[in-house]
C-alpha cells in the first residue's frame, strides 16, 4: 500500500527516529550493497542491503551510542550474510565467493580520466582468508582501519600491519605489470572483460598492458589539447568477438567494421584478440583513442555533430593513412560526390558508405591546417558559428574544403 493512502497513525517520536534514520540510510547503503556484491550473487545484493536497513529501522531503539554507528549496522549485515549461507546450504548451492567476481579489480590509476582495471582473483586467493576480508572491507565497502578492527576483531594496529603485508603480497604477484605495479586501487572503474575470457591469462595480461600503452600516450595529450577536463570517467568494456559486442549494444545485424561504440561513460569494444575480418589488432587498440576522443568532444558539447566527432576522433588516433585516404575517397573527389555538412551528420550504416570516416577525417585536418587549433576548439563548442570562427558563411567554407581536398 502506498504512503498515500496509508492511514496509520505515526507518533512524533517515532517520525523522529525514521526522519534520522532515513540520513542513515543514504550515508551508508552502498557501503552494505558493497559487502553484499561480494558475499552473494551480485543479483540478491540489492535485496539484501533492503532487508539490513529494514532490521536496523526496526531495532534502531536498541542502538546505545557506545559504538560506531556503522559498524552496528554492518554487525546486522553479517548477520544476514550468514543466514543467506544457511539457506543456500538447505537448498544446496554454494555461497558466492568474491574472489571469482571478474569485476571485483583494482585500478591502475595511470591518468585522471581512465583507470585499467586487472583481474585480482588469482593473487587475492594466495592471501589468507582474513587478509580477503581485510582487503575487500578497505578498498570493496570503503572501511577506515577502525572499522575493520571493531568488525574483524583485531587491534587496529594489526589491521594495519596485516593490510600493508597482504598489499605488499599483492604487488608481487602482480609483478608483470611492471612500473604499474604500484598501484591505487581505491577508484573502481575500469577495463572490463564481458563474457568468456578469450585465449590464456598471459594475452588477456597482454591485451590490457597494449591498451594500458596506448591510452597512457594520449589520453592526457587529448585532454590538454581541446581544453576540456572530463566530467566523469570512463569505464572500457571488452567483447570477446564481434557477435557478443554487436548482441550487446543491441546490433545483432551490424556491419564487421562496427568495432566499438560508447553509451554514456561506458566504452564497448570488441577484443583485439578478435577483432573480426575489417580490423586488426593494432586497429582495435587506435579505435579505442578514436571512441574516447569522440566520447570527450561530446562532452564538451553534446550538441557538436557527428562529422565533428568522428572527425576529430579518427583524427587524434591517426587510423588512416594519407594513402589509404586518397586511394579510398579519389573517385569521390574527382566525380565531385563530395557530402556536405548535413550529410556528414548522418547517424545511419550509410556514413560508411558515403566515405564519412574518410571525409571527416579531411575535414578536420582542413580546419587544423587552414585555421589552427583555436578554431577546432571553437567550432567543436559553437558549430553553427560559421562566420564568426571562419569569417566566412557555411557554404563557402565548404567549397574552400573541397578545393584544398582535390589538390
Amino acid at each position: 500500500m502506498s504512503g498515500a493512502h496509508d492511514n496509520t497513525p505515526v507518533y512524533p517520536d517515532e517520525q523522529d527516529r525514521i526522519t534520522s534514520f532515513d540520513h542513515t540510510y543514504e550515508q551508508y547503503r552502498e557501503r552494505i550493497r558493497k559487502y553484499f556484491s561480494l558475499k552473494v550473487n551480485p543479483m540478491a545484493a540489492d535485496d539484501l542491503t533492503q532487508q539490513v536497513f529494514l532490521k536496523a529501522v526496526e531495532n534502531f531503539h536498541r542502538f546505545k551510542g557506545n559504538s560506531n554507528l556503522f559498524t552496528w549496522i554492518f554487525k546486522i549485515a553479517q548477520n544476514t550474510v550468514k543466514n543467506e549461507y544457511r539457506r543456500l546450504s538447505r537448498q544446496k548451492e554454494s555461497p558466492f565467493d568474491f574472489t571469482d567476481y571478474e569485476s571485483q579489480s583494482i585500478s591502475l590509476e595511470f591518468t585522471k580520466h581512465v583507470d585499467i582495471r586487472i583481474d585480482i582473483s588469482s593473487a587475492l586467493r594466495k592471501l589468507s582468508e582474513i587478509d580477503q576480508e581485510i582487503i575487500a572491507l578497505r578498498f570493496f565497502v570503503d572501511c577506515t582501519l577502525s572499522e575493520i578492527s571493531k568488525i574483524v576483531g583485531l587491534r587496529e594496529s594489526a589491521v594495519k600491519n596485516r593490510l600493508y603485508r597482504a598489499l605488499e603480497k599483492l604487488r608481487k604477484e602482480l609483478k608483470e605489470w611492471g612500473d604499474i605495479a604500484i598501484m591505487s586501487i581505491q577508484d573502481m572503474i575500469s577495463i572490463v572483460n564481458k563474457g568468456d575470457s578469450q585465449g590464456t591469462h598471459e594475452r588477456l595480461n597482454k591485451v590490457h598492458q597494449d591498451l594500458f600503452d596506448e591510452l597512457k600516450i594520449n589520453v592526457e595529450r587529448v585532454t590538454s589539447k581541446y581544453n576540456h577536463q572530463p566530467s566523469q570517467k570512463i569505464v572500457i568494456e571488452i567483447y570477446p568477438d564481434l557477435q557478443a559486442f554487436h548482441h550487446a549494444v543491441g546490433e545483432p545485424g551490424a556491419p564487421d567494421w562496427f568495432m566499438g561504440t560508447y553509451e554514456g561513460h561506458i566504452l564497448k569494444i570488441v577484443s583485439p584478440l578478435n577483432p573480426g575480418p575489417d580490423h586488426t589488432y593494432e586497429s582495435i587498440l587506435k579505435g579505442v583513442v578514436h571512441l574516447f576522443t569522440m566520447w570527450l568532444i561530446e562532452d564538451i558539447n553534446p550538441s557538436a555533430p557527428k562529422w565533428i566527432r568522428q572527425g576529430i576522433g579518427g583524427y587524434e588516433a591517426k587510423q588512416m593513412t594519407k594513402d589509404y585516404l586518397k586511394s579510398s575517397t579519389e573517385d569521390a573527389i574527382r566525380n565531385l560526390a563530395i557530402p556536405s555538412f548535413d550529410d556528414l551528420d548522418n547517424d545511419t550504416w550509410d556514413f560508411e558508405t558515403m566515405k564519412g570516416f574518410q571525409f571527416s577525417y579531411m575535414m578536420v585536418e582542413f580546419v587544423m591546417d587552414r585555421y589552427g587549433i583555436d578554431a577546432l576548439n571553437k567550432v567543436i563548442r559553437n558549430p553553427h558559428d560559421f562566420e564568426g570562427i571562419f569569417k566566412c558563411t557555411k557554404p563557402e567554407l565548404y567549397m574552400q574544403w573541397v578545393e584544398y581536398i582535390k589538390q
